[in-house]
This record gives C-alpha cells, structure tokens and sequence, in this order.
C-alpha cells in the first residue's frame, strides 16, 4: 500500500502562490513591457521555483519496497529492511547503517507538541450541567491513537511498524533472505527543472 505524507499548510500556502503566480504570469504576456516585464517574470520565476521546491514537492512516501524521502533538492530511498531507526524532535529523521535522513516534511512545531500533550491529558470536570459531545467508536479510537502525539509522531510510527514488519519476513525456499536492496540518493529531477527555468529566467533579464 503505497502512502503520502506531507505538511497540509505547505500545500496550501503553494497552490495560492502557484495560483497567483499564473495570474501573474499571463498578466505579463498580455501587458509585455520591454525590460521591465522581464525582470518582474524573473523575479516571479525565482520565487515560484522556491515555492514548489520547499513547499510542494517535499514529501515522505511509504511504498511496498521502502520509504522514499523527498527533500527539496534530494531523493532518498531507504528499503524497509534497511531502516534501523526513526526518531523525531522537530522532523522526522530516519538511520539505515551510519546514514542519517532527516525528513523536511512533515515537521512538528512547539505549538503543536503543546496541543498534542493537552490532547492527551484527562478532560477536567465541568460544572454540574456541562456535557460533553458523544463521540462515536471509531472518532474514539481515532482520539486514542493521536493522544499526546503530532502528525509527525504518527508518520513516524507507520515508517517503523512497516520496516518491523517487512523485517519479519521469512526465509525463502534456498533457506536465505531476499535481498533487502540498497539505499539510494539522488538529485531530484523536477528540483533540477524548476531551478533551471528560474535561471534561464533571469539570464534572459540581464540580456534584454
């Protein structure tokens, strides 16, 4: 079951940019201005690359095989058998070997490790009319699981009950294991993409 984890405001916060940057954009080609039309698409392409880089395309994917962490200018996969431990403070940070994946998304602030921890104290007692709203089975059971823990908390347990599980497979007929892979770091090809448009943008500026 592959599963996608990313920062909700992050993706919120880029699509009204991305919006706002095509209404730009257009506006642009429609009312071309010469030198100074060029320089604001510049700027507008520099700030939309950084944009998709540090808030759209950043991501921690679970796949059959293993994890794969998209940072803003790199990939990491990690196969579940090779993951050794997941840790968070602020982010989420994965160990395979003596290699070290610190996750950008999603991350936990103080304000939200606050909220986490009053979640998970007791409701205190109301007056003598208060009542409190019923909740069903499964919004209990939800309330359960997320008591005292961030949305980085609970990514950070499914990255780890899947490299568990995954490590629990058993032998194959010859009596061995499968290969458990290898880790693989890359630059990410739509990071590359976008920050050469932004340069080409600006090179294009100067010259005009």
């Amino acid at each position: 079951m592959r599963q996608v984890f990313r920062s909700r405001a992050a993706q919120v916060l880029g699509w009204i940019w991305m919006a706002f940057a095509a209404f730009n954009a257009v506006d642009l080609v429609v009312r071309y201005n010469g030198p100074s039309s060029m320089v604001a698409a510049a700027v507008l392409a520099v700030l939309t690359a950084l944009v998709f880089v540090t808030c759209l395309r950043p991501a921690v994917v679970l796949a059959e095989d293993g994890v794969l962490v998209r940072n803003p200018l790199r990939n990491t996969f990690v196969p579940w058998r090779l993951v050794d431990e997941v840790t968070v403070s602020h982010s989420i940070t994965i160990t395979s070997g003596g290699r070290s994946v610190r996750c950008w998304t999603p991350q936990t602030s103080g304000r939200e490790r606050m909220a986490a921890m009053r979640r998970s104290s007791p409701p205190r007692a109301g007056g003598r009319f208060r009542t409190e709203p019923v909740r069903s089975k499964a919004e209990q059971a939800a309330a359960e699981a997320m008591a005292g823990k961030t949305h980085a908390d609970w990514v950070a347990e499914q990255i780890t009950e899947r490299a568990e599980s995954a490590k629990r497979v058993t032998p194959g007929i010859a009596g061995t294991l499968p290969d458990p892979g290898t880790v693989k770091v890359a630059w990410a090809p739509t990071t590359l993409a976008a920050l050469a448009v932004a340069a080409v943008a600006v090179v294009a500026a100067f010259l005009v």
